[in-house]
């Protein structure tokens, strides 16, 4: 303020030019009492300033003993009130007794009783404390009279459905989706029988949809007749409440099983196939010239296009033959029925050993497959390794089934070639006796005349 006061003054003096002593006395007289009163006002300002907040001061200091004061209320009615609550505690556990554990009981048994619901076929008609059961399970609290009332109610009619074999309404879900409403047979708490069968009930839905494979001898609302008349009737039932019935589905058929052996498995098919035509077609030939032979053995002097006639052709040559040139030709002709005989017995004996070996290749080439799965996918889902693993054994079994009835029909088929043969050597060297008698008769005749 006083740099401001001189500043204006020596502006002051360059601006009027030279003055006089006295004049320049009163300019300075003047700012002083103009700089004093400014001082004043600044004062009194500061003195009105520290007056407010000295007043505010007192008003905050006001209102921190009053609230202190609160405080102090109520910090000593919250200790009368844990005081309070403590001897309520007290008296409501000495009053309530052993109500906490009876609580923990009902709610556990109506935990276990839900679930038990949650697939029963009598919540198709008794649904009626379902929503008592919701809440006795979801309560915080001790359940109310009436709550324990519904839950007895609840378990007695559930009791007696389970008794109960009835025809009721139940909304039915068909095969294209189409929502109708069917009448159907309640078997107690087991199942629900429909016109075709047996149906899966879905309690979350309140519907039913049939099970897409039906076990043997499936009773339907038709057969059930009897049974709501009061007669006797037995039919199977699954105990596990559809479970079993459910699993059904999952288990492969025949197609499935040939289906996953893969190529591997349709050769052995095809080589299986091969075989049987060739068993068959070799035992029907076999079959037939043994019963040609049978024939021929009793009408001998008729010569038949059969092999036993064939070689019998052999000795009734009108040629005269030595013992040891008849032994030589029937050899040959034994020989050559016995390759006709044999004709197609070593393809299927091949077969039958190269069944097994294309078994055992269905076997590796699984395992490599499911090797080569568990380095991609890991090891910790068992569905990802199945189709290796289905692979290896079905294409083993297949092998085996293939190899048995080659090996068998081999066997037999050897055993009939084999008697067919040992009649044919028995009539040549029949036949050779025959001739070697006739010979040594001519000669003791010619040696007596």
């Amino acid at each position: 303020m006083r740099l401001l006061t001189i500043i204006t003054l020596i502006s002051c003096i360059f601006s009027i030019g030279p003055v006089s002593a006295e004049s320049l006395t009163h300019l300075a007289q003047d700012h002083k009492r103009q700089e004093q009163i400014h001082n004043e006002h600044r004062e009194a300002t500061f003195k009105q300033s520290e007056a407010n907040l000295r007043l505010k001061k007192q008003n905050l200091q006001k209102k921190k003993r009053a609230l202190q004061k609160e405080i102090d209320q109520l910090t000593k009615k919250f200790s009368q009130n844990e005081d309070k609550l403590a001897r309520l505690e007290k008296k409501l556990s000495l009053e309530s007794g052993s109500l906490g554990e009876i609580f923990g009981v009902v709610r556990q048994n109506a935990k276990e009783f839900q679930s038990g619901l949650s697939n029963s076929v009598t919540t198709a008609d008794h649904a009626q404390f379902n929503s008592v059961i919701k809440q006795i399970v979801s309560a915080k609290s001790l359940p109310s009279l009436k709550q324990l009332t519904d839950l007895s109610k609840a378990f007695a009619e559930q009791i007696y459905a389970s008794n109960e074999i009835k025809e009721i309404k139940v909304p039915f879900i068909n095969h294209q989706g189409q929502k109708q409403t069917q009448s159907v047979i309640r078997l107690g708490n087991l199942a629900l029988i429909g016109k075709n069968g047996y149906l899966n009930w879905d309690s979350n839905q309140h519907e039913a949809v049939s099970y897409l494979v039906q076990p043997d001898m499936s009773p339907t609302v038709a057969t059930l007749s009897p049974l709501l008349a009061g007669n006797t009737q037995y039919l199977p039932v699954d105990p596990s409440r559809g479970v079993i019935i459910s699993q059904l589905a999952n288990e492969p058929t025949l197609a499935d099983r040939l289906k996953a052996g893969g190529v591997i498995g349709k050769i052995i098919i095809g080589l299986l196939i091969i075989g049987l035509i060739i068993a068959i077609t070799r035992g029907i030939s076999l079959s037939i010239n043994k019963q040609k032979i049978r024939k021929q053995l009793k009408t001998p002097d008729i010569i038949g296009n059969n092999p036993l006639g064939r070689v019998l052709s052999v000795y009734k040559k009108d040629e005269p033959q030595t013992v040891e040139a008849l032994e030589l030709r029937l050899l040959e002709a034994v020989v050559d029925e016995q390759s006709n005989l044999d004709k197609g017995l070593s393809m299927l004996k091949l077969l039958a050993a190269l069944a097994p070996m294309l078994g055992l290749l269905g076997t590796v080439t699984g395992m490599i497959e499911t090797f080569q799965v568990i380095t991609m996918f890991g090891n910790g889902d068992p569905k990802v390794m199945a189709g290796g693993i289905s692979m290896a054994l079905v294409t083993t079994v297949l092998g085996l089934v293939a190899a048995m009835p080659l090996l068998l029909a081999h066997n037999i088929l050897s055993s009939q070639s084999e008697s067919i043969r040992n009649i044919l050597e028995k009539q040549g060297i029949s036949l050779v006796a025959t001739q070697a008698e006739k010979d040594g008769r001519q000669s003791l005749s010619g040696k007596t005349a």
